[in-house]
This record gives structure tokens, sequence and C-alpha cells, in this order.
């Protein structure tokens, strides 16, 4: 057996590993030690506020033992069982799931995490439709594996073309601070604004034709690209163009479900049932890796006297799905969901007080504690601190500092994430808060006359 102290895990680590979107000479990881409820330490001993959930994902913040208690005695008892058999957990989460979830998604594949969760419906949609289109938006994410990154439209996807799966058509999102349909015409109504983008979705589909497209896939609130919120109304006319064209509709939740948005499931605050749900992150808060596919009774029972030809090893691996259970039930006893809901609006406070003081913030977006700061150099023009797919020296030395003072957060281009673990409570958001109130400093120091 192997023992290394502390001071070894960067050196060790950065010999022995590969590491995922990075250069490698260029990783620069933080070797962390422990966590527990909002904060994590390092090997030196600095603690960090967490503002970005590790990766979106650690949604009843971190060490809670009742879920570590439920995975070990799962572990005890039965660590793992054969796909092609069922367990206790398995029995129990899709009850659990099919008691939160919309509308009549009651049934449940279930996935390593959110990739293979958007892989998995869209091997469903396409054997369910006999159709093989996909529409998806050009700021969406939803995985690194093959057709996910396929459905991928920011520039992640681009290294791997052309290898990528066929049949993904990409569209514009409503994102109304960059919209591209209406630079000359910034004032226009609400109502206006989302029409002009129903229309473009159907004039897609129309062009490629509705006999080809099996479904549309979206990220609910669009996460990693800015957290974007549709305008009210915009869901719900995708989901009527679906309707109207016998397409599937496919909502990615695996960011913003279980709680993030201050609901159970972001569609819900738009009252809307998609055909097919994926989710993963929150659903364990990434105590363990799972996935799902949620998915409406009609799909499922299309299968009843067909078979899916798809399957995974550690499907419905018991210990994920006992840290499910879990995480579920600490969220209904802790009332997590609503702690969030009313966090999030202290949190909006909080961001609209950066934007009134800050030069450099151009908007603030924010649903529940899922939330954006996009910083711009000019707020006339909303010329990006960064260009688009890449930094700056301004965004990178504002990440330094926020790291320096023991802050952890995602910064993306120009955009700055904020979404801490949802049991975060007011003194620590303020924390938080503060360091980057210091942080803006620096972009409005560069910030265009």
């Amino acid at each position: 057996m192997i023992e290394i102290n502390d001071s070894e895990i960067l050196p060790l680590s950065l010999e022995h590993n590969f590491w995922t979107w990075s250069a490698q000479r260029a990783i620069s990881p933080i070797p962390v030690t422990r966590a527990q409820g909002v904060y994590f330490w390092d090997a030196q001993g600095k603690r960090y506020l967490d503002f970005n959930s590790m990766l979106m994902c650690v949604n009843i913040g971190h060490g809670d033992q009742r879920v570590i208690e439920a995975i070990a005695e799962q572990a005890r008892q039965l660590p793992y069982a054969a796909p092609s058999m069922t367990t206790k957990p398995r029995a129990i989460l899709g009850k659990m799931l099919a008691e939160i979830t919309p509308g009549d998604l009651n049934r449940f594949f279930f996935t390593l995490g959110g990739a293979e969760a958007n892989e998995n419906a869209i091997k469903i949609a396409r054997a369910y439709t006999g159709k093989h289109k996909i529409l998806a938006r050009y700021r969406s994410y939803h995985g690194a594996t093959a057709g996910a990154m396929s459905l991928t439209g920011d520039p992640r996807r681009l290294a791997w073309e052309p290898n990528l799966m066929p049949g993904v058509v990409h569209f514009l999102d409503p994102f109304r601070y960059r919209s591209t349909f209406h630079r000359l015409n910034p004032e226009i109504s609400e109502r206006d604004f989302t029409q002009d983008y129903l229309n473009h979705i159907e004039e897609l589909i129309l062009y490629e034709g509705p006999n080809t497209i099996a479904a549309i896939m979206l990220e609910t609130v669009t996460g990693t690209n800015g957290i974007l919120i549709p305008p009210d109304g915009y869901l719900q006319g995708v989901r009527e163009l679906c309707d109207k064209y016998q397409i599937l509709l496919i909502c990615d939740e695996v960011m913003s479900g279980f709680g993030r948005t201050g609901q159970w499931f972001a569609v819900n605050h738009w009252d809307v049932v998609p055909d097919l749900m994926t989710m993963a992150k929150g659903l364990t808060s990434a105590y363990a890796p799972l996935g799902a596919v949620a998915m409406r009774e009609n799909i499922a029972e299309y299968f009843n006297d067909r078979v899916y030809y798809s399957g995974l090893t550690y499907n419905s691996h018991p210990i994920s799905l006992a840290a499910a259970i879990a995480t579920i039930n600490v969220m209904k006893e802790d009332h997590i969901v609503e702690n969030a809901r009313n966090m999030g609006m202290v949190l909006r406070h909080h961001l609209n007080d950066l934007g009134e003081k800050h030069t450099s913030v151009g908007e603030v977006r924010s649903i529940g504690l899922f939330s954006a700061i996009e910083v711009v150099r000019n707020r006339k023009t909303r010329e990006p601190m960064a260009p688009y797919n890449s930094s700056s020296p301004e965004m990178d030395r504002l990440r330094q500092q926020l790291l320096d003072k023991g802050l952890y957060c995602f910064v993306h281009w120009n955009v700055i994430l904020v979404n801490p673990p949802l049991v975060i409570n007011e003194s620590q958001l303020a924390e938080g808060m503060a360091v980057i109130d210091d942080a803006l400093e620096i972009t409005d120091a560069a910030v265009e006359a």
C-alpha cells in the first residue's frame, strides 16, 4: 500500500495523471484534502468558499453524513448487481423520482452521468420516432461523449469535427443581451422578442423537414455558457412547435435540476412537461456518479415489445442509487429547494448591487442559485471583457484574485458564474459576494471611456 502526505498530492498527480480540457503543461489543480458544507480545504490548509458547488453538482453541500452512511451501508449489503437484475434501491429510486418529476415522466433509465443520459435520450428519441435529426442550440453544452458533443453547440465541439454524430442541426439561443436579431431594435417587447426566436425555430424545422426531425434538445436554462434564462413563453412555444410537428422535446436538466433554480426542475417554472428529461449532478449531489433519462409513459411503452439496443455495465449501480435516494431525502428533510429559492432572492439583490456599482458589469442574470455576471469593456457596445472562446489578462487576474482570497468560482470567458451549494446562508453569500465585489475593481479599470 502506498502512503503519501498531503504535500505529495500535487506533484504525484501531475506526474501520473492526464487532465481534461487542458494543455497538460498548463494545468494547476488545487490539491483538495477535505470539504464540509459550503467550504473545502487544500493541502496547505487554506479554506475556500465553494461558489460553484465544485462543478455545479454538490447541491446539498459537502460531507453530509446521511448520504455517506447510505453509501457505506449499501456497499456493505450489495455493492453491485448486473444491469439485468433489480435491487431495493432501484425499486425505491424510480418511485421517488416519479413523485418529483413533472407530469407523466415516470420511467427512468439510469446511466453514469449527464453525457450518457443525453446519449441515451437521443437513442430513445430516434428509435421511438423513426427519425434521425436532432435540433440543439449553439450556446448549449450536453457532454463530452461523441453524441453529446455533437449536440453541443459551443466551441468545445469544434476540436472533434468532422468525426461526430451526423444529423445534428444547431439554432440560436434567445439571449436578449446579445441577440443576433435585435441589435438594431433593443427595445423590442418581451413578447415579440420571444416570438422572433420561436419563428426562427419553426423556419428551421420547415427547412430541415419535420418528417426528418426526431427531437429538439435544449438545456432548460443554459449553464456554463452564461446562465441564459428563457423568456416567458419561449419554452411553452417550443413545446407547441414540437406538438405541431410531431417532434419530441428533450430537456437537459443535468445542471439546472434538483433545486438549482429554486424548483425541483427548471421546467417547473414554465409548467412545461418534456417528452424526455435528462438529469445527473444534483441527483446524487456528486457523492456518487449517476445520471438518468426520464421518459413519458407512452415512450416507455413503445419498447414493450421492441428491444432497446443500448446498455451500460454500471446501469443502475446500487451504490449510486443509494446515494440518490439519500440525497433526495436530505433535500426534502432540510427544505433545500425552498432554501435555494429564498437565497436566490438574496443573491439577486447582491448581483443587482454589483451591476449598479461596477462599470464593467454589463448584465447580471439569475434564477434561484444559478447566476452569472457578464463582464464587459464597454456597456454601450457590450464588448466582452474577454473574446468569445478565449480569456484576457483582466479576466485572468480577476480569476486569480478570487482564488487568492479563498473564493472558488467558475470564470468562463467574460462571465463569472455564481452557483453555490443550495445549503448556503445569507452570511456565506455575503462573504463570497464581497470577494467578487473587490475583484471587479480589476475589470473596472479596463473599461473603455
